[in-house]
């Protein structure tokens, strides 16, 4: 286990940062401390990310300037091309987004294999050359399919797709999603059905994107679902429950050290995704406390 990072080593970091850059480092020389920074940033167990949508009113280029001194190792649910943007700053993708049809058309209708096949032949050699390693991927809508139908039709897509995941070392991984509250009508929206279509899939290749946040609104018992199927889940994103706020709000039900010292027993160390809507002036700020909630 790493030493926690308390907060005067943290500001002690920034200062020493500041006061380099005041000597006279070039652009070059930050770029190149930047492009070596990597994930060396980790702090406590696993790595820190945060999702670009819930900051709309920040660009994608501050918000990579100012990703390290918050203690985010990446910034997510951005396409591949934007990717060298991250690169630049130091930072890394956790979870790459773009996958036509979106959340509702997704692998669970045949009509949508050829596009999203198409997509992953193109993109995912693509963001392996760029530096990631996780795409994101959705069941799609039921319109009145069964659960075990779209299982069927959704492991028949992502057979057309998993060989080469499997031979670039990839992972594609399926998000679970509540259909109570956001997600109407959402197939893959809870964590059973999930592991069953891992299980029929069979490769390492595929796997969960398990939102705590959506999973909570749909089953509740987070931490034994964690320990009892971890290895079918690749990443995690947070969120405040009600609302998909601040995850130390005044009505926030979960608790989120214990899911996230759960999720640490595990001996899970890549990323955990910060996917709630800041609802305070200063948006980064409330990022930041979450990062630290969150770090065990």
């Amino acid at each position: 286990m790493s030493n926690p990072i308390t907060r005067r080593t943290a500001l002690k970091s920034i200062a020493t940062t500041s006061a380099l850059a005041a000597t006279g480092g070039t652009l070059a020389s930050s770029t190149a401390a930047a492009a070596d920074h990597k994930s060396t940033s980790k702090l406590g167990r696993y790595k820190h990310s945060a999702c670009k949508w819930c900051y709309k009113n920040i660009s994608l280029e501050e918000m990579a300037a100012k990703g390290r001194d918050l203690g985010l190792d990446s910034i997510e649910l951005v396409n591949v091309d934007e990717l060298p943007i991250l690169t630049k700053n130091g930072l890394k993708c956790a979870m790459v987004w773009g996958v036509p049809g979106g959340i509702t058309e997704g692998l669970n209708d045949a009509a949508n294999h050829d596009a999203i096949a198409g997509f992953m032949e193109r993109e995912l050699p693509r963001m392996v050359d760029l530096g990631a390693k996780n795409m994101i991927c959705f069941s799609g809508n039921r319109r009145g399919q069964s659960p075990e139908e779209g299982l069927e039709v959704c492991a028949q897509g992502i057979a057309r797709f998993i060989p080469l995941a499997e031979k670039l070392n990839v992972t594609v991984s399926m998000e679970l999603l509540n259909s109570r509250v956001n997600h109407e009508d959402y197939l893959c929206d809870r964590t059973p059905w999930g592991v069953q279509l891992c299980e029929k899939v069979g490769s390492q290749s595929f796997k969960l994107l398990y939102d705590i946040y959506h999973m909570q609104i749909m089953e509740g018992d987070l931490i034994r679902t964690i320990r009892d199927h971890h290895q079918w889940i690749s990443h995690y994103h947070t969120g405040g429950n009600p609302g998909r706020h601040e995850l130390d709000g005044l009505y926030q039900e979960i608790d989120y050290k214990a899911v996230m010292r759960a999720i640490a027993d595990t001996g899970y160390t890549d990323f955990v995704g910060q996917e709630f809507m800041p609802t305070e002036d200063d948006p980064l700020a409330a990022l930041a406390r979450a990062i630290k909630l969150c770090t065990v």
